[in-house]
């Protein structure tokens, strides 16, 4: 469902936390509130001096608004923005995403103003500094669903600590104000494990994965205004580590993904093309790749799963923004036939089969000339050593035999 004409309302609230102020922040498209946040935060930016490295202490204060113009409510494919600005120059941005039946917040950005002299004193630059997370934040509900998590949980974003605290919020709302239903954070939760006495606890492996077998190849692709700007096809498999509701304990399973239950989404910009495949509304898979504009190079950096299988206690949520995979060149796509194993974080691995991708450079909607992966080079190359080398051992065999021969020619003499 698409947005227009945002209007923003923003009600600041003093709440006596530790000293702590915390403010109620909201994105309306309309009389409806889409993205609704009470928070405490606060920032610990290190930054050059004269004299040397100093550390500035900010927060959040009640006097923070939000930002319309960079705000939004989102859609299915696009991100809920939620941008509060605050002192001279400064904000915070948060970014959601969600799979139909989760939101997470996918991106946390910090904007600060070293030209600020009362927030950043003696500093030698008066840049406007951004910096970026997208690593698992571990903010994440169910659609309908208020996200509490009083205790403070910092967030490490480049040299920077953002500490968020004393926070409900939801994301992509269907009412008007944050859902009864709370998703508590674990740090909230007081876990209490009790053994039976009777039984001596015992722990048993976690089970290998059972093979599925190959998976089938997907055609994909990105069409914005009837151009096509991204294309890929590949067999991909998820490689997960999750806690079961049947069994009790942490499970590994490897899961094919299917082509004709799978929908694909994205969207392409001048430096980067995201593809979203989503299959059966429960598992979500998101890939971005970024172009270098001095190399020419682009490559795959950022992998993405959220997965909302029955069988999982909680849904898992798992990124990593600094990946090289998949590198070619602008102008050509990349190509690997032979499996590949994309190691993305702990618990998550994503294989591919017959994988050939060209996020940039798409011209007569077709794939351009392929640079293909080392591993199809070296098996391209194994035949013609074999074949080589067969040949060699061909050559000497004939050449020792000619020589065998002339010798025993040359032992008889003439009667």
């Amino acid at each position: 469902m698409g947005y227009s004409n945002y209007s923003v309302a923003l009600v600041a609230c003093l709440v006596l936390l530790g000293g702590a102020q915390a403010v109620t922040l909201e994105v309306s498209d309309g009389n409806s509130t889409c993205i609704k946040a009470e928070l405490s935060a606060s920032f610990s930016i290190t930054y050059n001096t004269s004299s040397g490295m100093s550390t500035a202490q900010l927060a959040l204060p009640n006097s923070t608004t939000v930002d319309a113009g960079s705000s939004s409510c989102g859609t299915d494919v696009a991100a809920a923005e939620l941008v509060a600005v605050f002192g001279l120059g400064h904000a915070l941005g948060l970014s959601f995403s969600t799979n139909g039946s989760t939101y997470a917040l996918a991106k946390l950005s910090l904007q600060y103003n070293l030209s600020d002299a009362s927030a950043f004193p003696q500093a030698n630059s008066s840049d406007v500094v951004t910096v970026i997370s997208t690593s698992d934040l571990g903010i994440w509900a169910r659609v309908n669903t208020t996200y509490r998590c009083v205790t403070p949980d910092p967030i490490q974003v480049g040299a920077t600590n953002v500490t968020l605290s004393d926070m409900r919020l939801e994301a992509y709302m269907p009412g008007g104000d944050l859902s009864p239903t709370e998703s508590v954070c674990t740090a909230d939760q007081a876990v209490t494990t009790v053994l039976p006495t009777s039984v001596a606890p015992t722990t048993s492996p976690t089970p290998a994965p059972t093979p599925t077998g190959t998976p089938e190849r997907g055609n994909y692709s990105i069409n914005i205004n009837g151009t096509m700007c991204l294309l890929a096809q590949m067999g991909l498999q998820l490689n997960v580590s999750y806690s079961s509701k049947s069994q009790k304990k942490m499970v590994q399973e490897v899961v094919n993904l299917h082509p004709n239950q799978t929908s694909a989404s994205g969207h392409c910009e001048t430096s980067s093309a995201t593809l979203v495949l989503t299959q059966d509304q429960n598992t979500n898979l998101t890939f971005v790749f970024t172009l270098n504009s001095t190399s020419n190079k682009y490559h795959l950096s950022w992998l993405s799963l959220v997965a909302a299988w029955p069988d999982m206690t909680d849904p898992v949520l798992v990124s990593n923004d600094s990946l090289d995979y998949l590198r070619s060149t602008l102008g050509r796509s990349y190509m690997c036939n032979s499996e590949q194993t994309l190691f993305v974080a702990e618990g998550f691995a994503l294989n591919t089969f017959r994988l050939q991708v060209q996020p940039f450079g798409v011209t007569t909607n077709q794939f351009a000339t392929a640079e293909e992966c080392q591993m199809d080079q070296d098996q391209m190359l194994i035949p013609i050593v074999v074949g080589a080398a067969l040949a060699g051992l061909v050559l000497i065999v004939l050449i020792a035999y000619l020589i065998g021969r002339k010798r025993s020619h040359a032992g008889y003499q003439t009667i």
